[in-house]
């Protein structure tokens, strides 16, 4: 797991820590601001590495998006609780289930046919930025670990946010999934960081 400050570290009482989602990297939410430092986690083909430390922040939240939902359930399990509230965002603890997740015939489609031009297609479709250069075996690779892993040990999520227009994890299934969390339904697609200026916007 790759692990980068975005903004910061500061003297900041507040930190937040995001938990990205395949392919997309940092840039859709690199224009979100707030008077917080914010530490960017993606790449989870290895869910081995630790946080820097936080305990001088006051306020610590955590935000999950879409495979990032699941890598941080992992990566939490045996590791000290440490966040004051925590957002799903457009993701699932099980992220390749037919009733949770994604299904696995989309997702093993996805994965076989993957090259720099179905990922485009896929970040667009996805409302994502295209990414320039992307390196396609580590994508592939990232997708396996992602279905070997399978569902995420149950944590106890503060908000589960579902894009209305979401066409990478079906809002069926991802009401399923957070069945027993506070949720909030928005306007967006799967990517939906344009819709927000600060970090309080996202975490609600």
């Amino acid at each position: 797991m790759r692990v980068r400050w975005l903004a910061g570290p500061s003297d900041a009482s507040e930190v937040v820590v995001v938990f990205g989602g395949w392919a997309a990297g940092a840039g859709p939410l690199a224009h979100i601001a707030g008077r917080c430092d914010v530490v960017f986690c993606d790449d989870g083909r290895d869910l081995g590495t630790d946080l820097p430390p936080l305990e001088a922040y006051s306020t610590r939240s955590l935000v999950a998006w879409s495979f990032g939902v699941a890598a941080y359930a992992h990566w939490q399990a045996g590791r000290s609780p440490r966040f004051h509230r925590r957002v799903a965002l457009c993701g699932s603890p099980a992220p390749v289930d037919r009733h949770l997740g994604i299904p696995p015939a989309i997702f093993a489609r996805t994965r076989d046919r993957l090259d720099q031009t179905t990922l485009a297609a896929f970040l667009d479709r996805a409302g994502a930025p295209p990414v320039v250069g992307a390196d396609i075996a580590a994508l592939r690779s990232e997708l396996d670990a992602v279905a070997a892993r399978g569902a995420a040990p149950a944590i106890d999520w503060d908000a589960a946010v579902i894009a209305a227009r979401d066409h990478v994890f079906p809002e069926t299934n991802l009401r399923r999934a957070f069945a027993d969390v506070p949720l909030r339904v928005i306007d967006a697609a799967h990517c939906p960081f344009a819709l927000w200026q600060r970090w309080d916007e996202v975490i609600g």
